[in-house]
């Protein structure tokens, strides 16, 4: 397992951007596939983006295509989520997790997570 702490939360206003890092400990970063999960107040927790150990490889959930970016330095254990034109909507605690299986974009399929970071949208 990995040891995940985001960071980069915070309030903003709508059409503005934010960028969120989550910081991983160990040896193996790059065996880890990451992705980016969020929930908002009263709903479950819903996927937002995942990337492969590599980098190479990266899905999104539909309501952030276009608009978020995944990515992450492998040399630095980092991840990050760039976000762009958020919307009120997009208001939820945001939490990065880490999985060693190549395939899966749901929560079964990853077994590290952070503590989460907030983020607010005001319109």
């Amino acid at each position: 397992q990995v040891q995940l702490v985001e960071s980069g939360g915070g309030l903003v206003q709508a059409g503005g951007s934010l960028r969120l890092s989550c910081a991983a400990s160990g040896r193996t970063f790059s065996a880890y596939a990451m992705a980016w999960f969020r929930q908002a107040p009263g709903k479950e927790r819903e996927f937002v983006a995942r990337i492969s150990g590599g980098g190479g490889s990266t899905n999104y959930a539909d309501s952030v295509k276009g608009r978020f970016t995944i990515s992450r330095d492998n040399a630095n254990n980092m991840m990050y989520l760039q976000m762009n034109s958020l919307k009120p909507e997009d208001t939820a605690i945001y939490y990065c997790a880490g999985g060693r299986l190549p395939y899966g974009t749901g929560e079964r399929f990853f077994g590290s997570w952070g503590q989460g970071t907030q983020v607010t949208v005001s319109s």
